[in-house]
């Protein structure tokens, strides 16, 4: 259902459950334990993919039906979408950089996953949105707080209010994916961005993702934790070679 790849600071997560990637409370299980071995693994950078046709169709539509159809469905829902939200906070907060490669639908649950993440890539043909208004429900793992954030609230009404799925490439131009290209394109993207990242400084970039995380917290200091993280970083050996590496005189 999900296998990982470690290749040196980069590990690649795929998700392969038949057809759609559907997300239930196995597949939410498997990605926990999934989690668990990237912690023990410390990459730098975490790429999330799929080798479906979609990245992942969202909640399991018999899952959801079974809800509606069953004594204390109501409740069965809402501890569901509950473990939902542990499931993405905790991707949110992984001590790695994510990046979520969307090369099909990333629809409901699927693209809350996605939003859960650094970083994202489309291709052009992938379709992306949080249509839960079409069945009476709302994106409620995540859906309705990241992507406001994301994109800002205008473009987060048009698409959960409009129930509207839009293509790789206006996500790229309404700020829900980084980068958009053609599907033959996503591997050497894939590729170029993880590489690049996986060449910076890991203490750096955890230390970063940290003070952005602070500047979409309310309760949070961020200036203060922008004077708070160099004091680790300068004391760690990393940051000494490259700063030195830096500055060494250079061969003419």
């Amino acid at each position: 259902m999900i296998t990982l790849k470690h290749d040196g600071a980069i590990t690649t997560l795929l998700m392969s459950r038949p057809p759609v990637n559907a997300i239930d409370p196995a597949f939410v299980l498997a990605f926990h334990k999934a989690l668990d071995q990237i912690e023990q693994a410390k990459p730098t950078i975490v790429v999330i993919r799929s080798d479906q046709k979609c990245f992942s169709a969202g909640a399991d539509l018999a899952l959801i039906q079974g809800f509606f159809s069953q004594a204390g469905g109501t409740a069965g829902m809402v501890a569901y979408v509950k473990t939902l939200h542990t499931l993405f906070d905790r991707l949110e907060k992984l001590e790695a950089i994510t990046l979520a490669a969307i090369s099909g639908p990333a629809l409901g649950g699927g693209l809350e996953l996605a939003l859960a993440c650094d970083l994202r890539i489309a291709t052009h043909a992938a379709k992306l949105g949080l249509p839960e208004t079409r069945i009476g429900m709302i994106p409620g793992a995540g859906g309705t707080q990241r992507l406001p954030r994301l994109c800002g609230p205008g473009i987060a009404a048009r698409l959960i209010l409009g129930a509207e799925v839009i293509d790789g490439a206006e996500a790229a131009r309404v700020g829900l994916v980084q980068w958009a290209v053609e599907p033959v394109e996503l591997d050497v993207k894939i590729d170029e961005v993880a590489s690049r990242v996986a060449g910076l400084s890991r203490p750096a970039l955890l230390a970063s993702k940290d003070c952005l995380a602070a500047a979409l917290n309310p309760a949070a200091d961020g200036y203060a934790r922008e004077i708070e993280q160099p004091l680790t970083l300068m004391e760690t050996p990393e940051a000494r070679e490259r700063i030195a590496a830096f500055f060494a005189p250079k061969p003419n």
